[in-house]
């Protein structure tokens, strides 16, 4: 989802998906997504890119990924893409104008979306799952970038199993252990919470970005948008 305005708000989102020790105040990024959410990954590149300038004046964070589900109720299998979108959105006319408008906006940040691959709109909590598993075995920001790119770019599903291993061998983790993983309920159960925090906390649009629990902004911001944010977010929290 994306949105025009920053939204400067105090509010407490719980960490959950990975670790932290000690670190400086106004440092930690969380960002909440999902896996199917196009803006998601778009927010995401463009906040890399804003890492950088910050990175030039000496400036470092720590990035963790926190699960948000944008279809609850999605059966455990996924559903059809194609008849999914037009029973949202009421037309295949009106799907596809949708993916043409994102597949651009991708394009501007370098992503080449292929929407014409995706054929499954997935579960996602598998994905969330293995997203949290890679943040207590490695290196969390590099599983995530495997996962949208399976689905966005590459047109997977990402609700199956021998998928999300993939993804993970691609961030350096190993797959029978992610498949061992994966096949039981282990953080099941903390990722839907983790959900149901982030809306009563007001979360109802990803990505949603915080800062030590301060809420920045929720969309797919330029990158210069959000450098200015987090500046702006880390002097609130210095001065605290």
């Amino acid at each position: 989802m994306d949105n025009d305005s920053i939204s400067e708000r105090a509010e407490d989102v719980p960490p959950g998906s990975g670790t932290s020790g000690e670190r400086q105040v106004g440092t930690r990024i969380d960002i909440v997504s999902d896996a199917v959410c196009p803006w998601c990954y778009i927010g995401k590149r463009n906040l890399e890119h804003a890492l950088a300038m910050l990175a030039a004046d000496g400036l470092t964070f720590q990035v963790h990924w926190n699960p948000f589900q944008l279809n609850p109720d999605m059966p455990a299998e996924g559903r059809d893409r194609a008849a999914y979108r037009v029973a949202k959105f009421g037309s295949a006319e009106k799907a596809s104008a949708l993916d043409q408008r994102i597949t651009e906006a991708a394009a501007g940040v370098g992503l080449a979306f292929r929407t014409d691959l995706m054929t499954r709109t997935p579960n996602t909590i598998d994905a969330h799952r293995l997203i949290w598993f890679a943040g207590q075995n490695g290196d969390q920001d590099l599983a995530m970038e495997a996962v949208f790119k399976a689905y966005f770019i590459e047109g997977r599903d990402i609700g199956d199993h021998a998928v999300l291993a993939g993804c993970a061998e691609a961030a350096g983790l190993p797959r029978q252990a992610v498949l061992d993983f994966l096949a039981g309920e282990d953080a099941a159960a903390e990722m839907r919470a983790a959900d149901l925090t982030a809306r009563e906390a007001g979360v109802s649009g990803v990505p949603s970005f915080f800062l030590d629990g301060y809420g920045l902004f929720s969309g797919a911001m330029p990158a210069e948008t959000i450098a200015a944010a987090l500046r702006r977010g880390r002097d609130v929290l210095l001065k605290r």
